[in-house]
């Protein structure tokens, strides 16, 4: 079992490093549901970790219907990541993206744009919650799956995953063979996450408390 734990910031990620983890993902302000953090943040974070690291590209807070200048600058920190090399030859490992239209279907368009940029550094690519808020999480996955994710981090539409873990099952059952991993998040405690993991088969599962991983690493 991979825990990820979501870090608001490099102290946290390092927490997240002395406690066993195994990767983190690096963002800001998780009081809107989390954005890309500063580029000097990420670079140090590169720097000082020696575990896995994705970060969160989402230019702002709120929907996930970004206008062509935020498109413009999703794709440029796309671009910083992929490019950041350190001293001692560590890369960013992957990113967490994604984007919906209007009608809360996959905004195919945009995500492949995202989606080739990050290829084009060999960048691991997780579709985020923007899939929580699509309007039929089935076809979401389906088209998500399509365009070629390594993995989906959803609380299956619910305010929690726990809350969701009927959903997750399936979109587990729906990912099989597909290349698409599904990794649960959002509201997973050390209490909830035994039976989550056991009723729905997420081989991750993605948190912002350290204690989950206690157990586990």
């Amino acid at each position: 079992m991979l825990i990820e734990i979501c870090s608001e910031n490099i102290d946290i990620a390092l927490k997240a490093q002395e406690k066993g983890a195994l990767r983190v993902e690096l963002c800001n302000d998780l009081s809107v549901g989390g954005i890309t953090p500063a580029y000097d943040e990420i670079e140090q974070a590169r720097t000082q970790l020696n575990i896995g690291l994705h970060v969160l590209i989402r230019p702002r807070g709120g929907d996930f219907y970004y206008s062509a200048a935020e498109i413009s600058r999703i794709l440029r920190d796309i671009e910083f990541c992929g490019s950041l090399i350190t001293e001692e030859g560590k890369v960013v490992d992957g990113v967490v993206i994604g984007a919906l239209s209007r009608d809360r279907s996959i905004e195919q368009g945009a995500c492949r744009e995202m989606f080739a940029a990050a290829r084009q550094y060999a960048l691991s690519i997780t579709f985020h919650r923007a899939i929580d808020r699509s309007r039929d999480i089935f076809k979401a996955l389906d088209r998500v799956i399509d365009l070629g994710a390594d993995r989906v981090l959803t609380s299956g539409g619910a305010e929690s995953a726990f809350e969701g873990r009927e959903t997750i099952a399936s979109m587990v059952k729906m990912s099989i063979g597909s290349g698409t991993l599904i990794m649960a998040g959002a509201g997973i405690t050390p209490k909830n996450a035994g039976q989550l993991i056991a009723e729905t088969s997420v081989p991750e599962i993605h948190g912002s408390r350290l204690s989950l991983l206690d157990g586990f690493v």
